[in-house]
């Protein structure tokens, strides 16, 4: 019984390993041992083959091991795609990630990396030469899910920027309290309070000079 407890727990444990890393972001090597070059370089390139059957999510890398005479372009735009040039593309749905120089003799190697930020389909080719390599096999496409979503460090620095606090506009009109607010009637009472003094006062007067007059006219008899 203890030693089935045990395995239990076990195979618990590689479970949760196992889900973990299948959540994980991860990094595509495009082609693998090939890397990216064209079919005149390396005849046996398939990458739409590579990519199929793979699940590429947002926040997971492709790397292009290539050369200084090899592009990357990621486009979003399927025309763009197809027609195996950039040239005329909006800024927003198409990226070069690097430039190849035709014109250089020396060839360096490049390794290249490209986050996956949007979803959906996401299109992939080397624009050199007027196309001829994207022709010549050096092109594929992908469809990206959300997955786990963008991890922070990917993530648009606008989309993340706290909303305006409304306090710290020019605009925002001073409030001035007046001194008594807390207490509106006061003012009030007070005048209230006087008037009755004064009344009784008026009242105290009178009775004093009808108490004056009473006694002498009382001395006027006598």
């Amino acid at each position: 019984m203890e030693q089935r407890i045990l395995f239990l727990s076990f195979s618990s444990l590689l479970l949760l390993s196992f889900s973990g890393s299948v959540d994980a972001y991860k990094n595509y090597t495009v082609g693998d041992s090939l890397g990216w070059y064209d079919t005149t370089v390396k005849s046996n390139v398939d990458y739409q083959k590579w990519a199929d059957g793979k699940n590429f999510s947002l926040g997971d890398f492709l790397i292009f091991n290539t050369d200084t005479n090899h592009s990357v372009v990621q486009t979003y735009n399927f025309t763009t795609y197809k027609l195996c040039d950039f040239d005329n593309s909006v800024d927003n749905d198409t990226v070069e990630w690097s430039s190849a120089n035709p014109s250089n003799t020396l060839t360096q190697g490049a390794t290249v990396a490209v986050p996956l930020l949007k979803e959906g389909p996401n299109y992939f080719f080397s624009g050199d030469y007027d196309g001829e390599q994207c022709d010549n096999g050096q092109h594929f496409k992908i469809t990206v899910s959300h997955g786990k979503g963008l991890p922070d460090s990917l993530k648009d620095p606008s989309d993340q920027a706290p909303a305006p606090n409304a306090a710290d506009y020019d605009s925002t009109p001073d409030t001035v309290v007046p001194f008594d607010f807390n207490n509106p009637h006061d003012q009030d009472t007070d005048v209230k309070k006087d008037s009755g003094s004064l009344s009784l006062h008026g009242k105290f007067l009178d009775m004093k000079l009808n108490g004056i007059l009473l006694l002498l006219g009382i001395v006027y008899m006598f």
